[in-house]
């Protein structure tokens, strides 16, 4: 029988590679299109002020995996400083946001091979969920290589997006759509062409362009050399933030007027065409269907993660921490695979609204967790002053930061209500959050009443 402990096989090219797999994803190539509509060139700031906050969440969450030696994730986190309680709502809730994420993805991944292949979409989105399960399954070495070439292939692309922006401006290229020059970025109507508003109704597709940032922590019980590798991969972040994200956003809008980016389209698409690349609708959308798989292949290994970690918490059926020979929990891997595959019908049914709906219980579920993770941070620097006086990666400008932040989300959510596209999944959220809760007490009456007859029976 293998030793029921996850296997740290993840090494430091991983771990870098897999954090910036997940901050770079479908809410950039395939999302950004909407957000630019909704803000116009303000949308840069809207990236930099989430990303900023983000990279406060990670520090917080980066000092507290390292402060305890035991931790596998951030539902341990949550048991220690905020109770069960809070450990079984939050270790539920990333698994269903991982869930909802990763069914839009797969199905998308159908869709896109359609591009080259008239064959049913359902075809390909089952062959891709059978190879990742297969990797899945094999170690969690195979998963850290799957994702260091998934990255790999965003980043080229991010790059290639920059050098030939940054060599058209040098040059004054021109394209159909007019001269490639900074002034496209305030000159149709200005930095804030949309107002305020639009620019806070852009926030919601923003936050879901950065969900997966967190699969640092995720991944801490996999990581050799936690205490170097896991550190340097979160304080890359800003730069990766500016790098990818702003850098990107920039470059679209100087080769592009954003008034003539289709919201329905990926502006990746639209900007290699204009360049004269006469491949470009091909290339971007092979990098957009690697860029589904891997957000996809992520959330498979996340939500595995996390019901094995709820299954040694006793908050999941006992099955979920069994270890196969690779050391990867295999029970997990397949429930959660078959309920993927089971609940990728919604994107199918309904494939218009699919995504709005994922997306946005998406952000709502991740803020939730970032937020839990800010909290647990506080409590940790008022009841463990000692673990915080010995923390050789202490996140910076707290308590105040963390306070800031979590406004910062409240704030996201509010604007989330008054937005029609968003209401509906906003409004509808809750009632997940309330079968948690109930499911909870109802297990842990249960629970009560198994431990009381066990007493009496041993009496």
């Amino acid at each position: 029988m293998a030793p029921q402990e996850l296997k740290r096989d993840l090494e430091n090219r991983h771990v870098q590679l897999i954090a910036i797999g997940g901050t770079i994803g479908t809410g950039l190539f395939l999302g950004s299109g909407k957000a630019i509509q909704l803000a116009g060139p303000s949308i840069i700031f809207a990236y930099l002020i989430v990303g900023i906050a983000v990279f406060f969440v990670m520090r917080a969450l980066g000092e507290l995996l390292l402060s305890k030696a035991g931790y596998q994730s951030f539902t341990d986190i949550a048991e220690d400083y905020l109770g069960p309680r809070a450990a079984f709502v939050t270790g539920w809730t990333y698994w269903f946001c991982w869930i909802m994420t990763a069914m839009a993805d797969i199905i998308a991944v159908g869709v896109y091979v359609q591009y080259w292949f008239d064959i049913p979409q359902w075809i390909p989105a089952v062959l891709c969920l059978i190879i990742l399960l297969g990797l899945n399954l094999l170690t969690v070495k195979s998963f850290g290589e799957l994702e260091f070439w998934f990255a790999l292939i965003k980043v080229v692309t991010i790059l290639a997006l920059i050098a030939i922006g940054a060599i058209l401006l040098v040059i004054g290229f021109k394209t159909d759509a007019g001269t490639v020059t900074f002034s496209n970025i305030w000159a149709h109507g200005g930095v804030f062409p949309n107002g305020i508003s639009g620019f806070l109704l852009s926030f919601q597709m923003v936050v879901f362009a950065f969900v997966g940032v967190e699969l640092v922590g995720v991944s801490a019980a996999e990581t050799a050399n936690p205490e170097k590798n896991i550190p340097s991969a979160i304080n890359k972040i800003p730069l990766r933030i500016l790098f990818f994200y702003v850098g990107a956003i920039i470059a679209l809008l100087c080769i592009n007027a954003w008034t003539e980016l289709n919201p329905a389209e990926s502006p990746f698409v639209k900007t290699f065409s204009l360049v004269g690349i006469p491949i470009a609708a091909g290339i971007i959308n092979f990098v957009v269907l690697t860029s589904a798989a891997s957000a996809c292949n992520s959330g498979m290994f996340s939500t595995s993660r996390i019901l094995y970690n709820l299954s040694r918490n006793d908050q999941a059926p006992s099955n979920f921490a069994k270890l196969n020979k690779n050391h990867v929990p295999s029970n997990a891997l397949f429930i959660s695979t078959l309920v993927l595959s089971a609940g990728a019908l919604l994107s199918k049914l309904i494939p218009e609204q699919a995504f709005g709906i994922v997306t946005t219980i998406s952000a709502i579920c991740f803020i939730w967790v970032w937020g839990v993770v800010l909290i647990c941070h506080l409590r940790y620097k008022k009841t463990k002053p000692e673990l915080q006086a010995k923390s050789t990666f202490k996140a910076p400008f707290t308590p105040f930061i963390n306070y800031v932040v979590l406004a910062l989300f409240a704030i996201i959510l509010i604007i989330m209500l008054f937005a029609e596209d968003t209401r509906p999944a906003l409004l509808l959220t809750p009632l997940w959050f309330i079968l948690l809760f109930v499911l909870y007490s109802t297990n842990r009456r249960k629970r009560e009443r198994n431990n009381n007859r066990e007493l009496v029976e041993a009496k």
